[in-house]
């Protein structure tokens, strides 16, 4: 890893990284603003759950009225759909653009002047992803917390909020890693930001096709999304092993590839 470029790279994506830390930050706020409000009025909100179908509410991520009035319930229901959803778009724009950029951005023949390796930028750049993408989960990780802890009228369990934040960067870390790869895969040299989100929107409805429809609940196995137990509350609720080995080995397997494939592929100037 070459530190200057790793510094520079992290100067070139720090406004980004500050604005979409901004964005979730504030809808997390919002939202959790409103629980004191929500426990207040809950025998009327109850009433217009009611006429809404369970599809729609299942959509949400509320599979049990009774799931939101605990304060980590109604964060996890709530926020934690941002903070997947977002997190995981911010990753892949980001990792999809990070090695391609030099080439549509007509810098990458100034770049290979340097007395640099392949590999040293493909480690410089992979560095500044990973610190990216886990700065954007400190800092929502933290705001969900203090938010948590404005708007709670009793105890939280801090461990299932942690374990739920570790499968939120781990969805992140997986997404970062198949836009890395994507982006090895690009022939001609243009931007894929648009299939990168593209990917993570069609994921994402994959997922919630399985949880709406009984019949399609098996291709929910084919998300990401899917190895996510936002289900906080439950008392048995921990992290799950095999959801483990399933962010690390498919993370992990990306980026071996997209480094093969960087290695040798042919860089347009």
């Amino acid at each position: 890893m070459n530190m200057n470029l790793f510094l520079k790279e992290m100067r070139r994506n720090a406004f980004s990284l500050i604005l979409w830390m901004i964005v979730i930050t504030l809808l997390i706020s919002v939202t959790m603003s409103v629980y004191r409000t929500f426990l207040e009025n809950q025998s009327k909100i109850l009433g217009m759950m009611n006429l809404i179908p369970k599809g729609a509410l299942q959509f949400k991520g509320i599979s049990n009225f009774d799931d939101l009035l605990s304060v980590l319930g109604f964060y996890s229901v709530n926020n934690i759909i941002y903070m997947m959803l977002l997190g995981s778009i911010y990753a892949i724009v980001l990792s999809s653009n990070v090695l391609l950029k030099e080439e549509y951005n007509k810098t990458a023949e100034y770049l290979l002047s340097w007395p640099l390796m392949r590999s040293e930028i493909f480690f410089s750049k992979l560095a500044v992803l990973f610190l990216n993408v886990l700065l954007l989960n400190l800092v929502t990780t933290l705001a969900g917390f203090i938010c948590i802890e404005f708007v709670k009228t009793g105890p939280f369990n801090i461990k299932a909020f942690l374990i739920l934040s570790l499968y939120t960067l781990l969805l992140n870390i997986l997404f970062g890693a198949l836009g890395l790869f994507l982006s090895t895969l690009v022939k001609r040299p243009k931007p894929i930001t648009t299939l990168g989100i593209g990917l993570v929107l069609i994921f994402y409805f994959i997922y919630t096709l399985s949880k709406i429809t009984e019949s399609a609940s098996k291709i929910g196995y084919l998300s990401p999304f899917k190895y996510v137990n936002i289900n906080a509350i439950s008392p048995g609720y921990r992290l799950e092993p095999w959801h483990l080995l399933y962010f690390a080995v498919f993370s992990l397997l990306l980026i071996v590839i997209s480094y093969r494939l960087y290695i040798r592929k042919d860089i347009y100037l």
